[in-house]
């Protein structure tokens, strides 16, 4: 879903998505509207492919994944420092949510990333 969301040619399911916590929600016909996964990478938990997809974006479902995200964190992996690789075009959202970024934009997969903290877990 995420790589045909984001037009990236890349393998999109990798190590990582059989240690994750997938977090995501269905509509009427159980079908995923909105996607994310969050693992530990090491000494950080960290979080990404967030999506919504197309014909339901602008309803909120972002934010809503967000906050369920977050209480995921929250939940199974208390205490750890949260990291992301944020798509630089997005940063904003993320800073709605008391991301901070650091470092310089840098370049993955053919498409800007910037480096963000939690403030606040």
């Amino acid at each position: 879903m995420f790589v045909v969301s984001q037009k990236r040619i890349y393998q999109e399911v990798d190590k990582n998505d059989l240690k994750a916590i997938h977090v995501f929600k269905t509509d009427a016909n159980d079908e995923i509207i909105a996607y994310a996964r969050v693992f530990q990478d090491h000494d950080h938990v960290t979080f990404g492919r967030v999506v919504t997809r197309k014909d339901y974006r602008g309803q909120g479902l972002g934010n809503e994944l967000m906050e369920n995200i977050i209480a995921v964190i929250r939940n199974d992996y208390p205490g750890l420092r949260v990291e992301i690789e944020s798509q630089a075009q997005v940063k904003g959202f993320y800073e709605k949510f008391l991301f901070k970024p650091i470092g310089n934009v840098f370049t993955f997969e053919s498409t800007p990333h910037i480096k963000m903290v939690h403030q606040a877990m």
